[in-house]
């Protein structure tokens, strides 16, 4: 399927799901380096929840723990540190996907969106607790606007795949 934008780039979302994933990277360029970006702050960001002390839940989220039992706090922490193991498998498989797989980016994109406004209607369903505003609470739209640019961009092929196209 192809849509045509307003400037007369092509945005074609084949390249969500090409016939097979390889090493071309097929979509705009400012969308790859977007790509490496947020890829890049997803790893810290899963390392810090993985390995602080607190899982990020109280330093960073602000989540009052000391206001909790300590089983109950050390429930939660475990919870952070294999949440950021499920964002670490992520970052690493956009890591993969930037060394070996680039045609995945646009797919990954996808996902990343589809996970952020999974994020926000769970956020709004059933809201965490806090003593301030976390800075992913905080960012939450901007990341999301961030994240679809990415994946419209990643669907404009570049100059030479439509060179290859004529």
């Amino acid at each position: 399927m192809v849509l045509t934008l307003i400037k007369g780039d092509v945005m074609n979302f084949s390249l969500l799901l090409p016939k097979q994933f390889d090493n071309q990277y097929r979509g705009n360029k400012i969308a790859l380096w977007m790509f490496v970006v947020i890829t890049l702050i997803f790893m810290g960001r899963s390392l810090i929840h993985v390995f602080a002390a607190d899982g990020g839940a109280q330093s960073i989220a602000t989540i009052p723990l000391d206001l909790w039992s300590a089983d109950a706090a050390k429930t939660l922490i475990s919870m952070f540190a294999f949440w950021g193991l499920v964002q670490v498998m992520m970052a690493g498989l956009n890591i993969v996907a930037l060394v070996r797989y680039k045609s995945m980016i646009p797919l990954l994109y996808l996902v990343m969106v589809i996970t952020q406004l999974g994020r926000i209607g769970i956020g709004q369903w059933k809201p965490v607790v806090t003593q301030g505003t976390a800075p992913a609470a905080a960012l939450t739209f901007y990341l999301l606007a961030f994240l679809t640019l990415g994946l419209l961009l990643s669907l404009i092929p570049n100059q030479q795949t439509q060179n290859r196209s004529l």
